[in-house]
């Protein structure tokens, strides 16, 4: 099969890769219909993680199942399902918790790779949730969504405790802070500042629920941001970007008792242990659950309540991934669809 493989910073390679094979007995092997690059895969690909060697890449997908192993039984051959990108077995005490991506038998999807044609998927019963039936074309980038960005920026809302009567801000303007936008409006907030400067992702930001835009960052943003709320910050803020001056801006615009839900993949964030004490913030996140949400993720999708595949603003062979992950690392597109 063909398959992404990363070889060094910004050398994006598409070649031969051998087709998977069930290999435990809770593998299941999907035909991938859509997969895309996900924000986090530009840390690598900019070289700001280090690339060792050539390297798969990706772990969003959907697509039709081809083959299970001899212990699965929530799925069967010819069904769509969605995945996230931790397999997970939900079963262990942590994932009934909610916490599917801190499963004591996780596995990483990123690390099997897939941004190719097929995948095999561990821990399939505990992963993989299938749709009602197979899904119509105009669904699948949606249903892409919800195996992490929808996901991610679901679970930053719900970890900032996002809800009725509240102000949400949103730092990022990427796929996932959009669609935490997104989930904070579905979540019933009063009120959402999506921080952006770029006029395609506030207009998104717009169409997804945002009710102000703030285009000013770091101390800037949290001076704007308490202009807007009376001087006391916002209730709920969700932190989408993972650098040490967004995680100080989503801090420093909370207000005392809000809630900061952080989902950027931190690179070289430390807190200052003072301004925290002080700030009274609530601070709760790290890597989605994107399992716990999913069957609801689906459902909104499924009945077009929500769009979330907007996001994808680029949509490419698979043979041209090394152009999707240049388009969005120069800021073309906010997230780009690949299709095997």
């Amino acid at each position: 099969m063909r398959g992404a493989v990363l070889y060094a910073p910004r050398d994006v390679r598409v070649e031969e890769r051998d087709d998977p094979k069930i290999i435990e007995p809770t593998d299941a092997i999907i035909r991938l219909s859509a997969t895309c690059v996900c924000g986090s895969d530009l840390w690598p690909y900019r070289g700001i993680e280090a690339v060792d060697g050539p390297s798969v890449m990706g772990h969003e997908y959907v697509g039709v199942v081809q083959e299970v192993g001899s212990q699965v039984t929530n799925v069967t051959p010819g069904q769509f399902v969605v995945g996230s990108f931790f397999a997970s077995d939900n079963t262990c005490e942590l994932c009934q918790a909610g916490y599917q991506s801190s499963c004591i038998h996780r596995e990483p999807i990123g690390a099997i790779g897939a941004q190719a044609e097929s995948l095999r998927v561990p821990l399939a019963d505990g992963t993989l949730v299938a749709t009602p039936d197979l899904p119509s074309d105009d669904l699948i980038p949606s249903l892409l969504a919800a195996s992490d960005v929808l996901g991610t920026g679901w679970f930053g809302a719900v970890a900032a405790e996002a809800s009725p009567h509240k102000t949400v801000a949103v730092v990022g303007d990427g796929a996932v802070g959009l669609l935490a936008v997104l989930a904070a409006n579905q979540l019933g907030a009063e009120r959402i500042i999506a921080m952006s400067r770029h006029q395609p992702r506030q207009q998104l930001a717009l169409e997804f629920g945002a009710t102000d835009i703030v285009t000013e960052r770091g101390d800037a943003g949290v001076a704007r941001i308490k202009d807007l709320t009376d001087g006391l910050g916002a209730h709920s803020v969700i932190e989408a970007v993972g650098t040490q001056e967004s995680m100080l801006q989503a801090i420093g615009s909370t207000r005392p008792g809000g809630h900061v839900g952080y989902v950027g993949v931190a690179h070289g964030v430390e807190l200052p242990g003072t301004e925290l004490f002080y700030s009274h913030v609530h601070l709760h996140g790290g890597p989605a659950p994107v399992r716990r949400f999913l069957p609801e993720l689906i459902d909104l999708v499924w009945t077009r309540q929500i769009d979330p595949g907007k996001v994808f603003d680029l949509t490419l062979p698979l043979e041209q991934a090394a152009e999707g992950y240049q388009a969005m690392d120069e800021r073309r597109a906010i997230k780009t669809l690949l299709r095997p």
